[in-house]
């Protein structure tokens, strides 16, 4: 893939990197499951302090994979499913050139086993 500006390139990369962390994974389950929920309800779940929650949630907010809405003194953290659009689509690309590649080499060999068939 090629890296023009708007491409979604960045935007790709800021996502796998969110991603790459099993903790923001689990952040992403758990709000699944719910429709929103604050930072200290999702430290309940999980092993590790609410301040690293926060920090957590802010690298999937920056991702576009998390949106923040305050109510009263809370802030509430919800996914947001349109973040994940742009690597959606850039591995549905890889996966469709590597079925054509996989297609291409399967017909090489069959093409070569029919041929050595045909010579014996």
């Amino acid at each position: 893939m090629s890296e023009e500006p708007g491409d979604g390139v960045g935007e790709v990369g800021s996502v796998l990197g969110a991603l790459a962390d099993p903790t923001r994974r689990r952040l992403l389950d758990l709000l699944a499951a719910q429709d929103a929920a604050t930072a200290t309800t999702l430290a309940q779940w999980l092993p590790v302090s609410r301040q690293a929650i926060v920090k957590h949630l802010a690298v999937l907010d920056s991702a576009g994979l998390v949106v923040s809405c305050r109510v009263g003194r809370e802030v509430r953290y919800s996914l947001r499913p349109a973040g994940l659009d742009a690597t959606t689509r850039w591995m549905s690309s890889l996966a469709a050139d590597w079925d054509r590649r996989l297609a291409a080499v399967k017909r090489l060999a069959e093409a070569a086993e029919a041929a050595e068939r045909d010579s014996t």
